[in-house]
């Protein structure tokens, strides 16, 4: 009696821990589907320029994410064509925010990514500059994972602007083929940067030009 007892309670225990699973697993399912508590989302919509930041050093592990995000991002033809340069050197970042005059923060920042296009990764013939594009991409996935991992960051523009390519070229010895789109310093916010409200229905067309949206 006793081991036709212990029997149906190890039966029951198995078949209870198998029904919460499988209502688990269709509960979570069903929130991703549902579209509830959206992060990407709002971390698009909150993301903000940040340029003042605390005496923190910002973790390893936080900056292989954020690298990691930023390779995530569309590449024409998969090709790539990206480089990036992580800077924590106080030395070097006080260079540089000497030579640029739009990264004056770098001085103060933790750390800092370089994204630069890899021109020898680069599409040959017309889509020669669509590196350009992968590197944009690949910049806002950086500012967008910073943001999502409680960090700021600011993107300071370097190309097309020849003296501060020069510039960065020169501080951080970067070869011919490597040209650095920007500066991205970043570390935990000091204060709170509110988001800019960028919403203008004007700018949206449909269909034809003529045709507001």
């Amino acid at each position: 009696m006793k081991r036709v007892l212990f029997i149906f309670l190890a039966v029951w225990f198995i078949f209870t821990v198998v029904v919460f699973v499988m209502f688990f697993s269709t509960t979570k399912s069903d929130s991703k589907s549902s579209g509830e508590g959206m992060p990407v989302l709002e971390a698009i919509e909150t993301r903000a320029s940040v340029r003042a930041y605390t005496d923190q050093a910002v973790e390893p592990e936080k900056i292989e994410q954020i690298l990691r995000a930023g390779m995530a991002a569309p590449t024409a033809r998969n090709q790539q064509p990206w480089a990036f340069v992580v800077i924590d050197d106080k030395a070097l970042m006080t260079q540089l925010a000497d030579s640029l005059p739009n990264a004056k923060m770098l001085a103060s920042a933790p750390v800092a990514i370089v994204v630069c296009g890899d021109l020898s990764k680069a599409i040959e013939g017309e889509g020669a500059t669509y590196w350009i594009q992968d590197a944009s991409a690949a910049t806002e996935n950086i500012l967008l994972a910073a943001h999502g991992l409680g960090l700021g960051a600011v993107w300071t523009g370097a190309y097309p602007m020849m003296s501060r390519v020069k510039a960065i070229r020169s501080v951080l010895g970067l070869p011919a083929q490597i040209i650095p789109l920007n500066v991205i310093p970043m570390g935990y916010p000091q204060g709170e940067t509110a988001p800019k409200d960028k919403w203008k229905r004007e700018n949206i067309r449909k269909n034809n030009w003529a045709n507001a949206y």
